[in-house]
């Protein structure tokens, strides 16, 4: 039996695995997964309460040995088909947070569109949204 988690930690699973890709959590990054889970539809039926204990459980996951593949795998299982592109769009926007997409999170942005098997055509246009969104004068 594999195990699984709502669909809503596994999409706060993979944005924190972003986040923490280059080594640190910016606040900018934790400032946009509080705003996706606030905002985003996805979350209608999340508490926003226990957003730090999820986070926390991502983190916990990732430290293990072996932790991004558990963390990939544990939220591939437990995202239905519907959300997999919700999935690739939160860890992109996560990413974009900063304004620059480091090397180690355009991996593992790779690693999760590989993983959740989100089209490249879908994933240009996510990507290049998230862009326009973060866009400064």
């Amino acid at each position: 039996m594999t195990a699984t988690v709502s669909p809503q930690q596994a999409l706060i699973y993979l944005m924190v695995l972003v986040s923490a890709s280059d080594a640190r959590m910016t606040d900018r990054e934790l400032r946009a997964i509080g705003h996706i889970v606030q905002r985003f539809p996805a979350f209608r039926d999340f508490d926003p309460e226990r957003l730090v204990r999820v986070a926390e459980e991502a983190g916990e996951l990732l430290s293990a040995n072996g932790g991004l593949e558990a963390v990939l795998e544990l939220a591939c299982t437990s995202l239905p088909d519907h959300l997999h592109e919700t999935a690739y769009a939160v860890a992109v926007e996560v990413a974009a947070a900063d304004d620059r997409v480091e090397p180690e999170e355009a991996r593992v942005l790779q690693l999760i569109r590989n993983a959740l098997r989100v089209d490249r055509l879908a994933a240009a246009a996510i990507e290049r949204s998230a862009r326009a969104r973060h866009m400064t004068v």
